[in-house]
């Protein structure tokens, strides 16, 4: 009877051990950085600020898909919408200034530099024709 009791009470001590050691080296699962577009710009900052809208494109020269995004986005350019680059090299301060982390990022602003739309990553040219037309008319 001892000696059950004695083995029961070193099988305890060695669950308790367990337990203890695996709560030690658990591991919290990694934290994904979050990507966010700016919300509010300043036109001034800009090359092409005196139209009424604004597509701007932060591209950088090692974004393969860069070319592709601001080519998709000229076709929205007209006499009231603007389209600029951004390219990280040139605009490395406005990238900066409005924490642009990822490209491409296509922001679409007002003349007050409201971002009414914003895309970041590869967007269809449906996608982001139909975001232009719907910020410039939202009804």
């Amino acid at each position: 009877m001892v000696s059950i009791a004695i083995a029961f009470g070193i099988g305890l001590l060695v669950a308790l051990i367990a337990l203890v050691l695996r709560r030690r080296s658990a591991v919290d699962a990694p934290t994904q950085k979050v990507f966010a577009a700016p919300t509010q710009i300043d036109r001034s900052d800009f090359p092409t600020a005196e139209h009424q809208w604004m597509v701007a494109v932060f591209t950088s020269e090692t974004c393969h898909v860069c070319a592709d995004m601001l080519a998709k986005a000229h076709v929205v350019a007209s006499n009231s919408v603007s389209v600029v680059e951004l390219e990280y090299s040139a605009f490395k301060d406005l990238h900066g200034k409005y924490n642009v982390e990822a490209v491409p990022t296509i922001i679409v602003t007002d003349e007050r530099g409201v971002v009414h739309k914003s895309f970041i990553g590869p967007v269809s040219a449906t996608d982001l024709w139909a975001g232009v037309a719907s910020a410039r008319e939202p009804q």
